[in-house]
Parts: C-alpha cells; sequence; structure tokens
C-alpha cells in the first residue's frame, strides 16, 4: 500500500478526517485536500502520529474556486506520478444560512462546492488516473436525496448562478440537496464516459453520524435540539470512513461503477413506484433512490451545465 496515492478533500474534520486517518493506518500516502490550512496543519500532524505514517501530505484547496482546483490539480500533477483514489468529500452546507452566496466565478456556493468543483477536479485529474492499475472515484453522496421522491421535487436548473435571489428565498437545506442530487447524476454519466478508461466511479449515500458541536450551534433552536438528541445515537464518522476505504480499496467493488452504495455497503436501485405505500417505503428504507436521478433530461441537463461552467 506504500504506493498508493489517495487524494480526499475536505480531509480536516468529520468523516473527511476519519477516511484520512483510516487510508494513512492502513499505509496509503494520502493527500489532504483542504481550504484551511492553519486547522489542517494540525490535523496532518495528528494524523500522521496516530498512524505513524509519514506520507501523509496537504495541499490547499478550495473546491469553490474553479482556479484553486486548476492550480490545485497542476500542482498534484507535478509532484505525484498518478492518482489511484479520489474521494470527492468535501461539501458546502451553510446551516442558518439565508441569503445566496456565489463562488468566485460566480456559481451559487452550493452547488460550486458540490458539484461542478468535482466534476471539474475530477476531468482534471482524469489523466492521471488512468496511470493507476485500479482507479477509483468515490462521491459523498447524502439521504437528502429521498426529499426527491416527492414527484414535485425539482432543481432550478435557471438559479444555479443565483439569477433569481432577488426574488426566489433561500433554502440552504433544499440547495444541498438539490447540489446532491445533481453530483449522484453526474457520477453516473461520468461512469459511462470514463468506461473506456478503466477509471470506476460510485456515489456514497451517507446516513446520519455525530455531528460537531460548531455545526449544531448553527442550527435554528428545534433543529439544534433535535441534533443533539440524535447524537447521542447516532454513529462516529470512522464507520463511514471504513465504508469510504472499503469501497476504495475491497475486490468486491473493483468492477462496481456508476451506483449509489448506501451505509450498508449494498448497492441501491432506482425505484420503480413512487406512490402511496411505496412512496413511503422507499423514504424510510435504504434500497432504492428517486428515478429522478436517471431520467435522461435531467442527467443531460445538468451534465451540459456543468460541462459549460467548467469550460467558460
Amino acid at each position: 500500500m506504500k504506493d498508493k496515492i489517495v487524494i480526499i478533500t475536505g480531509a480536516n474534520s468529520g468523516i473527511g478526517k476519519a477516511a484520512t486517518l483510516k487510508f494513512a493506518t492502513e499505509g496509503y500516502h494520502v493527500v489532504m485536500a483542504c481550504r484551511n490550512l492553519e486547522i489542517s496543519q494540525s490535523v496532518q500532524k495528528e494524523i500522521t502520529t496516530i498512524s505513524n505514517n509519514s506520507k501523509v501530505d496537504l495541499m490547499e484547496l478550495d473546491v469553490s474556486s474553479f482556479d484553486s482546483i486548476r492550480v490545485f490539480c497542476a500542482a498534484f500533477k507535478a509532484k505525484y506520478p498518478r492518482l489511484d483514489i479520489l474521494i470527492h468529500n468535501a461539501a458546502y452546507l451553510n446551516h442558518g444560512e439565508k441569503e445566496y452566496k456565489l463562488s468566485p466565478e460566480h456559481i451559487e456556493l452550493t452547488f460550486a462546492t458540490n458539484t461542478f468543483g468535482p466534476f471539474l477536479m475530477t476531468r482534471l485529474l482524469a489523466d492521471h488516473l488512468e496511470k493507476s492499475q485500479d482507479p477509483r472515484i468515490l462521491n459523498a453522496c447524502t439521504t437528502n436525496i429521498k426529499h426527491f421522491f416527492d414527484p414535485k421535487r425539482k432543481i432550478d436548473f435557471d438559479n444555479l448562478r443565483g439569477e433569481f435571489r432577488e426574488t426566489r428565498p433561500y433554502n440552504y437545506y433544499k440547495m444541498y440537496g438539490d447540489s446532491k442530487m445533481a453530483l449522484l447524476m453526474n457520477t453516473f454519466k461520468m461512469a459511462e464516459e470514463y468506461k473506456n478508461k478503466g477509471i470506476n466511479i460510485n456515489a456514497l449515500q451517507i446516513n446520519r453520524v455525530k455531528l460537531s458541536k460548531e455545526t449544531i450551534n448553527k442550527m435554528r433552536s428545534f433543529w439544534k435540539v433535535l441534533a443533539w438528541a440524535q447524537n447521542w445515537t447516532n454513529p462516529l464518522p470512522s464507520g463511514m470512513a471504513d465504508t469510504y476505504f472499503y469501497i476504495c480499496t475491497s475486490d468486491e467493488f473493483k468492477n462496481v461503477s456508476g451506483r449509489l452504495i448506501n451505509h450498508k455497503r449494498e448497492i441501491v436501485q432506482p425505484s420503480l413506484n413512487e406512490k402511496g405505500i411505496t412512496q413511503l417505503e422507499n423514504i424510510i428504507g435504504s434500497g432504492s433512490f428517486p428515478s429522478y436521478a436517471t431520467d435522461p433530461q435531467n442527467v443531460e441537463k445538468i451534465w451540459g451545465i456543468s460541462t459549460v461552467l467548467v469550460e467558460s
């Protein structure tokens, strides 16, 4: 494992930090791709000490900024001969946010971070992934996409640059779910595009994990109380980090691509029925995802927007 090279975005906290520790402990060469270097340096030192692995690198990356992504990818390719595993873990969900925020490229910040940033980063690193004997990409998705079992739920494709920020209220929770649905659709499409390159790409539907005190304190009163209550039973991030590792290294998933995988390490199937009692079963269960994600028109729409934005 000494020669296996892994990039993990958002590697300084939560599941990203736990995953970095897991890969480092197993002997992988891990590159922590993080926006805040001041915080990340202490985490890097901590993980290096605990794992007894000196090959834990830290490189600056703001996933919401296309310029930052281009600088990061150029620096990475100049330093490393190839890339074996790419984990898009970083995400933007600012609890309590009431106003539209835009990225440096004037894209709604949630979509810039959760959808379009990973899209560009994957494209720029594809040639280095091709040099690996077993290249794998994992996109961190969420159970929030279950809201798309509601037939009325749709992505506002016309507002991804905040075009209607003066007239449409901002809902941070909806924007997060929409951006992760878009990430899932791009996962399916990218798996087709990269099939001939031998690059496997999947998404993981992350279940609840323990939230940090800082995250909970950003929530409104009702949700804050609920979050503290759930935290008593929510599993630690390390459990999900183990699943990251398993999907990206095990023989079971070596030839699996273009799939959504749940926290039980099962492949999730598109729902066949989203009405009545079946719709409730879909929401409660973990074996199906909304058919919205596989609608060709939706997939091509977000793929086209992603392509235009990163090439403009």
